[in-house]
């Protein structure tokens, strides 16, 4: 407790916190300082600041990330910064230019739309930070868009960056969330109707917001200059000691174990576009994303591919080593052709044994067992069952007895009741042959009990809407101990109801969610 207490006296306010620009200062700007859409051209970014909202007011905030980046919970002055009313002495505010392939198909110049980094804080940790403002105005790679963000894909975005982070997935994550006092407008169904939504800004951290875009648009203009110096930027901050291709070759690991954390999780990120994988393997840029509710590898929560599934549960490790192989194109002024497709193969070997031994370990088996995982994924398939609460459940299902005994502990599972599940009571039968009595508590410890399902976070938007914080500061807490057994917060624990089964935002949604 006096150790608690002495962190938190030694916290301070952002307003006077001490902050570092090392992009800014070591990257190409851009030399035109006029914040209008447009074709930018040998620059990393362009220097531009939020703009002013009508009534900053803070609606979130993490504790666990404030004490890591050494900050107390905000000040009046502070919460003008993290609404984009003010940029902080020592703040050298920027919008980062980069491309992209989306849904397969080379988009040209994106860039940070709606984003603008402030500026890198040093960590009580020694790590260095970027703190990002999510919604915090037009920049000149707004296009037709207004910069801002609605409040419901900014909490979706605070909460799940900071539920992944408890899952010990590898994430950007998010400090505050701030409601802005001003509506914005969104077409939520891209049907035509678009009506006023309460605006927020969400202001996330990590150590990089660089993305394999950020490297594709320079190659594709021709850029080499850049591209080098860009490359050297993040290999001395991110990757030290390391040559070009041992870069590569890292950075296609990270990507590899990342994407066995979503499989084993259940985890859809919606929208793998190039200009949405991290250069540093973090999950980034949370969207249309959601959580397997029945177990289907096709599924997608991303309305805008429904039609092609190019990002469905079960592409998702394909679609991040094409990824990759579209940044090893882009490194080819630089990089031998030859180590960079010795990374793509490093990438798949990496993924395929990660995705066996976490099979394993969910199912508490000693050693990958290959044929038992794969008769359960499709025995899954039989009927409507949940991902997260069939293996939260299965180390309970006890090692003999009747058809009804060892399903019993999986009923929880199941959104049908008189389902007859005859494939997965055979799988059941070979299953429990091998499984260990003591097994439970190793499960545990992989399976988790809550994630951030959509439906729940649609209830927290709902409330949050209405002026009650409650459920998601209660949600906060909740998933701040996925894996543990939370008595007390039993309901968040339960399978999709019903009522949520078409309800806007708690299946599917829209990029613009």
């Amino acid at each position: 407790m006096r150790a608690a207490a002495k962190r938190r006296a030694a916290l301070v306010d952002l307003a006077q916190a001490s902050f570092e620009n090392t992009f800014v200062r070591d990257l190409p700007a851009d030399p035109v300082l006029v914040n209008v859409p447009r074709q930018v051209s040998n620059a990393c970014y362009t220097r531009v600041e939020p703009t002013p909202v009508a009534a900053p007011k803070l609606l979130a905030w993490s504790d666990a990330l404030g004490e890591l980046l050494g900050l107390s919970r905000p000040s009046p002055q502070a919460v003008q910064a993290l609404g984009g009313n003010r940029v902080l002495p020592g703040m050298q505010a920027y919008a980062a230019r980069y491309g992209g392939h989306q849904f397969g198909h080379w988009a040209g110049q994106l860039g940070d739309g709606r984003a603008i980094t402030l500026a890198e804080i040093i960590a009580t940790d020694g790590s260095r930070q970027e703190l990002q403002l999510k919604g915090a105005g037009k920049t000149p790679y707004s296009r037709t868009a207004d910069g801002r963000a609605v409040l419901r894909s900014s909490l979706r975005e605070f909460m799940c960056s900071e539920a992944m982070f408890h899952l010990g997935v590898p994430t950007t994550r998010a400090l505050s969330l701030v409601g802005t006092g001003e509506p914005v407008i969104r077409d939520m169904f891209y049907d035509g109707h678009p009506r006023p939504e309460p605006g927020a800004i969400v202001c996330r951290v990590a150590p990089s917001f660089v993305r394999l875009g950020n490297f594709q648009i320079l190659a594709a203009n021709n850029e080499l200059d850049a591209l080098k110096r860009l490359t050297g930027y993040v290999l001395r901050e991110h990757y030290p000691g390391l040559s070009y291709a041992s870069w590569f070759h890292e950075l296609c690991r990270r990507t590899a174990h990342l994407m066995v954390d979503w499989m084993r999780l259940g985890f859809v990120h919606g929208v793998m576009n190039t200009d949405n994988l991290s250069i540093l393997g973090l999950t980034i840029d949370y969207g249309p994303y959601g959580w397997l509710e029945g177990y289907d590898p096709m599924w997608t929560p991303n309305t805008t591919d429904a039609q092609g599934r190019r990002y469905c549960y079960g592409n998702q490790p394909g679609i991040a080593q094409w990824n990759l192989a579209r940044l090893a194109e882009a490194l080819l002024p630089l990089v031998e052709r030859e180590p960079l497709e010795e990374g793509l193969n490093l990438y798949a070997e990496t993924f395929n044994e990660g995705w066996r031994r976490a099979l394993a370990q969910k199912l508490g088996l000693p050693s990958p067992d290959d044929e038992l995982a794969r008769e359960l994924l499709e025995a899954l398939t039989e009927t409507e069952t949940d991902f997260t609460l069939f293996f939260r459940g299965l180390p309970h299902v006890p090692l003999q007895g009747s058809d009804a005994d060892l399903l019993g502990p999986l009923r929880p599972a199941f959104y049908a009741d008189d389902a007859p599940h005859i494939r997965l009571v055979a799988w059941l039968r070979h299953y429990v042959a091998q499984a260990r009595p003591d097994r439970a508590a190793a499960m545990d410890k992989v399976n988790p009990r809550y994630v951030f399902r959509n439906y729940l976070a649609q209830q927290a938007i709902d409330t949050l809407e209405a002026g009650d914080a409650s459920v998601l500061e209660r949600l906060m807490h909740v998933l701040a101990r996925p894996y543990d057994e939370q008595p007390e917060n039993e309901e968040f624990a339960a399978r999709r109801p019903e009522w949520a089964r078409n309800k806007a935002g708690c299946s599917a949604l829209s990029c613009s969610s």
